[in-house]
């Protein structure tokens, strides 16, 4: 590296040619004022370059973050408990870094157990569901046909409206994950049902075979919807950014500087990953939906319907408080054993990363740690 240049010529370099610079600064990576919410890049809106001589380590113990992610088209966001970022790698090569509008506000019922997951898990994927149109626009840029391209009226109507649809996506997503994971398998049980006489059915064995067998069908449609989405080629790539998330969180985790380095021999799973969230849903299901069935009854099919519907909430709310339960005390008793299921899906759901998706992951990391160390404490 020449000594004559200047930092902010140095800046405006992509991050691959920063990268390749000079070895102490191969890690760096920039990070973003809190007010810098648009347009944010790899370029003089950048304030600062962090390196491992920057990274201030108050303890060689372990910590347990607050701080989650989500994979998105060639990029990450990471929400940490002040900051939300998203990083992307664009077309060109470089990374562009956003700070996403993040409401201070906290309602009462953010704080209520087994009320604040549904809260959570709903702000989450609208969230989400933004981070990843956004992702796929930014992803696009740079490249050289782009030039003179015109916006098309879909594009512009999208643009005005956005707020509107990214709602409405959320929705229909919510919707589409509803009927295929919860009320399809109990479509299938009562249809079946109907092959038998009636007052069989009303026995109480009878009753919670059938809950169980709709239990393990929602496991079956899961796991086979993981297997086959797993091997579309375009997904395998969003993977691999789930799983440098998931690296840079452990490596963040262990106190370790962010460098590629130190990232890339992380592992990939997580025991407070999302898909170890699904899977605690479906266990919890089957169980209330059992209870239930005893209860009230399950010969109605619109009563049955109507009834995982409505206990959709009270399951959310408890496989939230779960998962905390089981990421806060992960490595010990029972929780050891409870995580297992988690990390085993995780195979189909992260793959391991390149260096180039490792310094994504930095970036979007880097851009949402908190100032006081304990601030993201789980």
């Amino acid at each position: 590296m020449s000594e004559n240049k200047t930092e902010s010529e140095l800046l405006e370099q992509p991050v691959e040619q920063i990268a390749d610079a000079e070895p102490v600064v191969e890690e760096a990576i920039a990070t973003v004022e809190p007010e810098t919410q648009e347009n944010t890049e790899l370029s003089p809106d950048v304030t600062e370059i962090k390196t491992d001589k920057d990274t201030k380590v108050a303890s060689k113990d372990k910590k347990r973050t607050t701080i989650g992610g989500q994979a998105l088209i060639e990029g990450i966001m990471m929400c940490g408990p002040k900051r939300t970022a998203i990083a992307v790698r664009k077309a060109d090569g470089s990374i562009y870094i956003e700070e996403m509008k993040q409401s201070d506000r906290v309602s009462y019922f953010e704080k209520v157990p087994f009320i604040r997951g549904c809260i959570k898990f709903y702000k989450m994927l609208v969230t989400g569901t933004d981070a990843t149109m956004k992702s796929a626009d930014i992803s696009e840029q740079g490249k050289e046909d782009e030039e003179g391209k015109k916006e098309s009226k879909l594009d512009s109507f999208l643009g005005r409206h956005r707020n509107v649809m990214l709602t409405l996506s959320a929705i229909l997503g919510l919707a589409l994950s509803i009927g295929l994971f919860i009320l399809f398998p109990r479509l299938i049980v009562d249809l079946v049902s109907k092959l038998f006489d009636e007052n069989m059915l009303d026995v109480l064995w009878v009753q919670l075979v059938r809950n169980i067998i709709e239990g393990v069908l929602r496991i079956i449609i899961f796991l086979t919807y993981l297997i086959l989405v797993s091997k579309m080629p375009d997904i395998k790539r969003v993977w691999q950014y789930h799983g440098a998330e998931h690296k840079t969180i452990a490596c963040y985790e262990a106190r370790e500087a962010l460098t590629v380095e130190n990232i890339m021999k992380q592992s990939r799973f997580h025991p407070r990953c999302g898909t170890a969230f699904m899977f605690i849903v479906l266990m919890i299901s089957i169980l209330i939906y059992t209870i239930a069935g005893v209860f009230v009854g399950d010969n109605n099919m619109l009563i049955n319907i109507g009834l995982r519907l409505v206990l959709i909430p009270v399951i959310c709310g408890i496989s939230y408080e779960i998962l905390r339960f089981v990421g806060r005390h992960c490595d010990r008793g029972i929780c050891k054993i409870l995580v297992k299921p988690g990390l085993w899906l995780q195979r189909f759901t992260t793959k391991e990363p390149d260096p180039k998706i490792c310094e994504v992951a930095i970036a979007a990391m880097q851009a949402v740690i908190p100032e006081n160390d304990n601030d993201d404490n789980w």
